[in-house]
């Protein structure tokens, strides 16, 4: 048996306050539970929880253990502003201009942290492709679970864009697709020659073969339900499996971020597919049809509309210059380091 860790632990003068702070800084709130003069407080996030505990003695020392924070959505020296205009203070400043080293900051009750470069940032600066990540999996199904709540239309049961399946079998499909990567990459010894062995069938001549079936006494709550917790199994798979892992699929043995984006691209085309027979608008995010795109399409065409070219890439529209997709597949082995 193992341990988990529970949550980070910091001694400080203030719980409440110092909580206030570092929800500010990582997006997140203080747990409802935690008022003002308490002697704990809770901060927690998608990642780790940090939980403050008034003591009576002050900080003495440079702390033995400190929080390393890497920016998502700002460069590294943006950080530094923000969190200075925020009450930290800059301790020592490693930053180098190529986008190595850290700033050290301490927060307003002294407690050393570091900021370094974001994923995005370091990418940019070095030339190397962004990775794609679990919580990518997460934006993914997220959006397409909202985007198809708002069907203006109570029948799923029309044809699904070009398919030959329509709504409902197409998001039980995508469904099965999220819950199959998930399971790859679930065993002890994950399976080099083949899938994990479900049963999968159709449920009607012609359909898709599945494992997962919603139960259509949930109606489309219950459907989209399915679908959301599919890509969560995937998203804890990803998040959990060590990198060097690899799983049979049959575009080529994969690793954990090779499944994360096949479970992207599949939760992206088969949205647009359901949403086009549902008359639903969706267009996701393009950075992240770039990442799965240089991920799984390595040789896809550079042209500045990243959706577009991805629904080139599965068969799903034309790109001007270049003839229609009619068969492809994508690169499920990982690129060479």
């Amino acid at each position: 048996m193992t341990s988990l860790v529970q949550h980070i632990t910091v001694d400080c003068a203030d719980a409440y306050e110092l909580a206030v702070f570092w929800a500010e800084v990582l997006g997140s709130s203080v747990s409802d539970d935690d008022e003002p003069g308490d002697p704990e407080a809770l901060v927690e996030t998608p990642r780790a929880a940090l939980l403050f505990i008034t003591v009576p003695e002050p900080k003495s020392t440079k702390n033995r253990i400190h929080l390393d924070l890497c920016p998502e959505d700002r460069t590294r020296d943006e950080e530094v502003e923000r969190l200075l205009a925020m009450g930290a203070t800059l301790v020592a400043d490693h930053r180098r201009p190529n986008g190595r080293g850290w700033a050290t900051m301490a927060d307003p009750e002294g407690n050393e942290f570091c900021v370094e470069c974001g994923a995005r940032e370091r990418a940019a600066l070095t030339g190397t492709r962004l990775p794609v990540t679990a919580d990518d999996v997460t934006l993914a199904v997220r959006l397409a679970v909202d985007t198809l709540a708002t069907s203006p239309t109570d029948d799923w049961r029309v044809p699904a864009g070009t398919l030959s399946w329509d709504c409902w079998e197409t998001v039980e499909h995508l469904s099965d697709d999220l819950f199959a990567y998930a399971v790859q990459l679930g065993g002890r010894r994950p399976p080099q020659d083949g899938e994990v062995p479900y049963r999968y069938a159709p449920d009607r001549e012609g359909g898709p073969a599945n494992s997962i079936f919603a139960n259509p006494a949930g109606g489309t709550s219950g459907l989209l339900q399915t679908l959301e917790a599919s890509g969560a199994l995937l998203t804890a798979m990803v998040r959990t499996t060590p990198s060097d892992v690899r799983s049979h699929h049959v575009f080529g043995l994969s690793d954990p971020e090779g499944f994360a984006a096949m479970g992207i691209v599949e939760t992206l085309v088969h949205t647009h597919d359901v949403a086009a027979g549902l008359s639903v608008s969706w267009t996701p995010p393009l950075d992240l049809c770039d990442r799965v795109l240089a991920r799984l399409f390595p040789d896809a065409p550079d042209d500045e509309d990243r959706w577009t070219v991805l629904l080139w890439c599965t068969g799903r529209a034309d790109l001007t210059g270049r003839d229609r997709v009619t068969s492809w597949k994508w690169q499920g082995a990982p690129p060479a380091r």
